[in-house]
């Protein structure tokens, strides 16, 4: 895979056959074609490879209390007091590595006394390095295998150390004035002169609960006692932590093994267990409960922040109660057809407003603008025939017959020149609210260059 740094295209990750072809990480990648024309690519996702070393580093756990990510390619355990339990070290490192290949993942894993030897073993075969054998096991291994910067690696070569061995021996005040206290640093984390503690990432909050049956039911008004309860539970968690769900899935099983899922969306975040159950309602009466169900787990897929609110404010319960229709609309046609307006800067009426989906984002209000009030309803501009008049005393619209009652205006909007709108080529146009005495109260235009006149809204 590759990775663009620098204007120009990196290895970022290799196989087996490509380092074998004397490639290596960080090569350009017009020298890798050079020498190995037959190279094939492609682009790395760091992000995607992040998520995948944080679900090893989850599953790590299982080899010890400690498990913290190294780098971009690399996990660090803390097995101390843990590798009886395997069988010894040697056993601990082939269950790692056999059940990772079977996983379908190359790895090369070491353990030693220092977290710094192990990083060095790791990269240059693995293996395990026996107590009291660090300096003996690392000493013939080159200097940059103590994680220093490369610049210093390459100036301690040219100095004729290469070689780990070369350093411990040598006296550190010369070393630390021309190299620097890093170089020191990493060679006593190494030799286990300097404690190096693994800094474990604390585990994201879970926000799950579930519940076992003894006997297995398949009542939707039993199911829903209980999801009544674990919900309960889960909004206490939500509540714990400042959370509200955006996204819930209840996994029903069954007692043949198999499962059924019923996943709702909310409008916004929440942790009313009530309001939340009603959403469940109908994907509950939908679900085969075949023999019975003995098991449910209920969790947050996804979360947002959520501050406490203020009970009994009048404004929150209007809020929840929108909310609360979006969601049901929202489940049952789509979150994306559930639409909202929202204002746009723009003097042109159709592009005054645009529509997102309701759930995603917060309602603003229209700005108030020291203008003539315009119609709801919008519609492309319909020609008027048989106009007698300016305003028009008399005309027809939509095979209708209308006769003025009243008219104010005219309000002028002039194009925007940056926007290119066929609709709006004919110019400047002077609009005028127009209520007849057959009912309909229109908003018509019309144009100065060429008299015409048209319709393009109602007035509810």
């Amino acid at each position: 895979m590759t990775l663009r740094a620098s204007n120009a295209e990196h290895l970022h990750c290799l196989n087996l056959a490509a380092s074998q072809a004397g490639l290596h990480r960080g090569m350009a990648l017009a020298d890798a074609r050079a020498i190995c024309p037959v190279l094939s690519t492609r682009p790395a996702d760091p992000v995607r490879e992040g998520g995948s070393l944080e679900s090893l580093r989850r599953w790590a756990g299982r080899y010890g209390p400690l498990a913290a990510k190294d780098g971009t390619d690399g996990l660090i355990v803390d097995v101390s007091g843990v590798a009886h339990l395997f069988g010894g070290e040697e056993e601990l490192l082939a269950d790692v590595g056999a059940r990772l290949e079977r996983a379908g993942i190359a790895t090369k894993g070491a353990i030693a006394e220092t977290r710094g030897g192990a990083w060095a073993l790791a990269r240059r075969g693995g293996g395990v390095i026996p107590e009291g054998g660090l300096l003996a096991r690392l000493g013939p291994m080159p200097v940059s295998a103590l994680r220093i910067d490369a610049n210093i690696a390459e100036s301690l070569a040219r100095l004729g150390l290469h070689r780990i061995g070369d350093l411990a021996g040598m006296a550190r005040a010369p070393l630390a004035k021309r190299f620097g206290h890093d170089l020191l640093r990493r060679l006593d984390q190494a030799l286990g002169r300097q404690a190096e503690p693994v800094a474990a990432e604390p585990d994201p909050p879970h926000f799950g609960v579930r519940m076992t049956l003894p006997e297995p039911i398949g009542l939707t008004a039993d199911v829903m006692g209980l999801l009544d309860r674990l919900l309960i539970r889960l909004c206490d968690k939500l509540k714990a932590e400042g959370q509200g769900a955006r996204k819930l899935a209840l996994e029903l099983r069954r007692v043949d093994h198999s499962a059924a899922i019923v996943e709702i969306g909310l409008a916004r975040a929440m942790r009313d267990p009530a309001r939340i159950s009603a959403l469940f309602l109908k994907g509950v009466e939908d679900v085969d409960a075949g023999f019975g169900i003995d098991g449910l787990r209920l969790s947050a897929v996804a979360t947002e922040p959520l501050a406490p609110e203020q009970i009994g404010d009048a404004k929150i319960r209007q809020d929840d109660e929108l909310s609360d229709l979006i969601s049901r609309l929202g489940n049952r046609l789509g979150f994306e057809a559930v639409q909202r307006f929202l204002p746009a800067k723009s003097r042109i009426p159709e592009r005054s407003f645009f529509t997102v989906p309701a759930a995603y984002a917060k309602s603003e209000p229209f700005p108030e603008r020291r203008r003539p009030r315009r119609p709801i309803t919008l519609f492309p501009a319909e020609p008027l025939l048989r106009v007698s008049g300016n305003p028009p005393a008399r005309f027809s619209w939509r095979r209708m017959p209308l006769t003025t009652l009243r008219a104010q205006g005219p309000e002028r909007i002039t194009p925007e020149w940056w926007f290119d709108d066929p609709a709006w080529r004919s110019g400047v146009r002077d609009y005028w609210r127009v209520e007849t005495q057959e009912g309909p109260r229109l908003w018509l235009f019309r144009t100065p260059q060429s008299g015409d006149w048209y319709a393009q809204g109602v007035f509810l």
